[in-house]
């Protein structure tokens, strides 16, 4: 099925073209990785809705990337609880440890990391998301880990080696 197919196959539960922007825009990153402005563009198209409306919700939800975007997207909450339980440190050994600075992707385009301006996850503060899962009660150490399990993914599924620049304590 392609996406317009998807796109028009999902906009049918809804009334109301613009009810299914999201839902639309979904499909559209999973085929596209992103949703530069020409996806945008169709997305509204398709939809037959106005263009700033897609465009809106695009640039307004965490979940809507318009840039390319890492293998994996370290999205670091930075609201008042994540804060007040260190994710500033947390932040800065990201960074530190990645090679990149917030907004950045790694060289070899698995890793890139963003802060958030809330999860709705303070009760496990301080909290990032990774893709769709959720990880909280986070130090220095579970960060660490949670990065040698993501590269121990990739390398089961390619063999890849990934102990080059990115990997903590180098």
């Amino acid at each position: 099925m392609t996406m317009r197919e998807e796109i028009e196959q999902a906009a049918a539960r809804y009334p109301d073209q613009r009810s299914a922007i999201m839902p639309a825009l979904l499909i559209a990153q999973k085929e596209h990785g992103h949703l530069p402005g020409p996806v945008l563009e169709e997305v509204a198209d398709i939809l037959g809705v106005e263009r700033i409306w897609v465009y809106e919700l695009a640039t307004f939800y965490t979940l809507f990337h318009t840039e390319p975007v890492g293998m994996f997207h370290l999205q670091l909450c930075d609201n008042v609880s994540c804060m007040l339980c260190g994710c500033e440190n947390l932040l800065t050994h990201l960074e530190d440890v990645l090679g990149v600075k917030k907004g950045g992707t790694t060289t070899d385009g698995l890793f890139t990391l963003s802060t958030v301006e809330c999860l709705g996850a303070c009760e496990m503060a301080p909290a990032m998301q990774v893709g769709d899962d959720y990880h909280g009660d986070l130090d220095i150490a579970r960060v660490d880990a949670l990065l040698d399990r993501l590269r121990a993914t990739v390398r089961q599924a390619t063999g890849a080696d990934l102990t080059a620049a990115g990997s903590p304590g180098e």
